[in-house]
């Protein structure tokens, strides 16, 4: 099948897509879901190139491995588990079975419990030493960080609760400059971790805990924990009532929806949270059964493949013209390069295809005096992959948002149209003739042709931010699947986790350079000779 993708490819990669676009095409070149549209007709994509790309789907048994997923089946056969963050959302759907057990009691009692602690923190009636909690400080990495600092920020119109700030990195700058702006007596901590061991995450715990141990005498009463080791977590202080934990079969990248989501739930309350539960159910069910051509996420995922493993681009720019969703690239870099950046199958054969694409962006209209021109001129093709809601959040400032709304349409049929030679020369004509009028048209030209897909909604709220993460969670589970592979495991981080642990007494002078190469050693010479 890949030979006939790319054969079909063979004959139109050449032509114009632009004179494809008509008002047919739009509208069969597109799909809804309730008030989600998702248009992908600036595409070279045709009917016959996405009925190769359907059949594709069919003979890599996508439906039949997305119903393995969503019953509970051990997909994830590197490490023997279960895929199944989609239960974190199932708030009405029924029972979800693992291993002959229905895991929904528990989900939904920890959702009982987390709602009933974020609301005694919004209301006051968990306190800290100084009083109500004002200023709540998550501390994770990777999926326990991405996730609810993006939603945090995409979800801003809707805090009524305690200011919220993240810290990841294990460079001290990091946490310094959050805890600077905190009152340790009026702080609550959250330290996500599942097993309580990530060395980035528990070192950044134990300064936030030296911190307010400065000033408050019971620190380990203002410290939640994100969590199943419970005896880890009662070793540094945190009351079991302050525990969530989640299972083995919720992925780090894929956990937002559960306890990771702690630190949004109370920004915006629980009642908004669910919400955005709701919205992620609501994608869960149009996945299951809407038909391959009106499906957003294989939509989504088959313009992927035919980009990246067809037409050979190695890159994807996410692009959103909605300012709150300016953690969305970021986000979405580890979902996907993550979860797809691997080089075998599941039996362990060398991939034959390329993996996934290098995903990265910025919000508009802030790229378009960045890296746009790289975008329209330069060698390479980037697909782009552009979101935009009809409405902002500033009901006086709507004019404003319409000029952003241009600005993002322009976009996407500026890459498609371009400008030819004769177009630049017309343009110019009044300033330069003969030869010059030639070097600075050629200046001026776009080739154009350059594809984009447009995902768009009424404004984002919980609900609709609930709808595009799930969007997206099921795009790499298709794309995963079509490429044979395991979207959920993520051995890649390994090796480096585990060469840190032995070069930390390296550079902390307690051991000798000996047996490293001689790169290495020399880089740590340099920098303990200047203080490291």
């Amino acid at each position: 099948m890949w030979e006939t993708l790319r054969a079909h490819h063979a004959r139109v990669k050449d032509r114009r897509f632009e004179a494809l676009v008509d008002t047919d095409r739009a509208a069969d070149f597109s799909a809804h879901t309730g008030d989600m549209l998702f248009d992908y007709a600036k595409t070279n994509i045709d009917a016959e190139g996405r009925a190769l790309l359907f059949d594709l789907l069919d003979q890599t048994g996508v439906a039949a491995k997305r119903d393995a997923m969503f019953a509970g089946a051990p997909i994830n056969e590197t490490e023997g588990r279960a895929v199944l963050h989609t239960a974190l959302r199932n708030l009405d759907g029924g029972p979800v079975m693992v291993d002959g057990q229905d895991v929904m009691p528990d989900v939904l009692d920890t959702l009982t419990r987390m709602e009933r602690f974020a609301s005694d923190v919004r209301e006051g009636d968990f306190t800290g030493q100084g009083g109500k909690i004002t200023d709540v400080v998550n501390i994770g990495i990777g999926g326990s960080d991405l996730g609810p600092a993006m939603a945090v920020k995409a979800l801003a119109p809707y805090h009524d609760g305690p200011r919220c700030h993240f810290v990841s990195n294990v460079d001290p700058a990091d946490i310094a400059d959050v805890l600077r702006r905190c009152d340790p007596t009026t702080t609550l901590v959250i330290v996500a971790s599942k097993t309580f061991t990530t060395i980035e995450t528990m070192t950044n715990a134990r300064t936030a805990q030296a911190w307010m141990g400065e000033t408050v005498t019971d620190t380990g009463a203002q410290f939640a924990a994100l969590s199943t080791a419970e005896d880890k977590t009662a070793d540094f202080g945190i009351d079991p009532s302050r525990v969530f934990g989640f299972e083995d079969w919720v992925g780090g990248r894929y956990s937002m929806w559960g306890p990771i989501g702690l630190s949004l739930m109370i920004a915006i309350g629980p009642q908004a949270f669910r919400a955005f539960l709701r919205g992620g159910q609501a994608m869960d069910q149009h996945f299951k059964a809407a038909k391959w051509q009106e499906n957003l996420p294989v939509l989504l995922a088959i313009v992927g493949i035919w980009h990246n493993q067809i037409c050979g681009y190695a890159t994807r720019a996410v692009l959103p013209y909605d300012n709150l969703l300016s953690r969305l690239p970021a986000y979405l870099q580890q979902l996907e390069m993550e979860s797809n950046g691997k080089g075998v199958s599941m039996d362990g054969a060398d991939l034959d295809v390329h993996s996934g694409p290098v995903v990265w962006g910025e919000p508009g209209t802030n790229g378009q005096h960045a890296f746009y021109q790289l975008i329209h001129q330069g060698t390479r093709v980037i697909p782009c992959e552009f979101l935009v809601a009809a409405r902002g959040h500033q009901d006086d400032l709507h004019h404003q948002h319409q000029l952003l709304v241009a600005n993002c349409l322009a976009q996407s049929e500026a890459l498609m149209r371009g400008r030819t030679l004769e177009e630049a020369r017309a343009k110019i004509a009044d300033k330069f003739t003969g030869d010059e009028l030639e070097r600075q048209a050629r200046h001026r030209v776009f080739e154009g042709n350059r594809p984009s897909v447009t995902i768009a909604y009424p404004q984002l709220d919980p609900f609709t931010l609930g709808r595009i993460i799930a969007l997206y969670e099921h795009r790499v589970f298709v794309a995963g699947v079509v490429l044979g592979i395991n979207s959920y495991d993520q051995w890649g981080v390994e090796l480096g986790k585990e060469l840190a642990t032995a070069l930390q007494p390296i550079v902390e002078g307690r051991e000798t350079t000996d047996g490293k190469d001689g790169s290495t050693a020399a880089l740590v010479e340099f920098l303990k000779r200047n203080g490291v």
